[in-house]
């Protein structure tokens, strides 16, 4: 019992750690001006500790790497929301990221796909439920015609995050580190 009572409180120090660098990273988004001139097209930053959680903690079921991710983007959109933008905001972050996150879910429980191809996945689905969300609320089919602009942008930032995550990931240490935190 009381393994679990350590457990638990060292999960919830790295999701908080996850989490503080989720909220750094999309801070940094923030003041980076990526845009181009056309609205709603951001790096994707933030993304890159979904990833991690979903590839790292080889011992952890996939239900949890779900959970823990959940959680971590759950708590750095609405911070970041509450804190730089606004509640519309929120709304297009939330749907985009829980769409962008079981997608990326169900890739990462298959060998076959990579964190490239993961984040890649992740880009383009958080915009398409950003758009769904926009539809939705301004009642404009119309703007479906922005969706081609917005997957080249998804799989754009979703292919450079995904490679930063690789990098992160194939760095020699990081998962073994991880694993000792937890076994304590």
């Amino acid at each position: 019992m009381r393994s679990q009572g350590r457990t638990g409180i060292r999960r919830l120090a790295v999701l908080a750690v996850f989490a503080a660098f989720a909220m750094i990273l999309s801070y940094v988004e923030i003041l980076i001006p990526f845009s181009f001139g056309i609205p709603g097209i951001k790096l994707g930053l933030p993304n890159l500790m979904t990833v991690l959680i979903l590839y790292i903690g080889s011992d952890r079921s996939f239900s949890v790497r779900l959970a823990d991710a959940a959680i971590v983007l759950i708590i750095r959109i609405v911070t970041v929301s509450l804190l730089f933008t606004d509640v519309y905001a929120m709304l297009y972050s939330l749907c985009g990221g829980i769409i962008s996150l079981l997608c990326m879910w169900l890739l990462s429980r298959s060998d076959r796909v990579s964190p490239v191809g993961c984040s890649i996945c992740g880009g383009i689905m958080h915009n398409a439920g950003q758009l769904l969300v926009a539809v939705a609320i301004v009642s404009q089919l119309k703007l479906v015609y922005y969706l081609p602009v917005l997957l080249l942008a998804g799989t754009i930032t979703g292919f450079l995050t995904g490679i930063l995550s690789g990098l992160i990931l194939n760095r020699r240490g990081v998962q073994e580190s991880y694993d000792r935190f937890f076994e304590g």
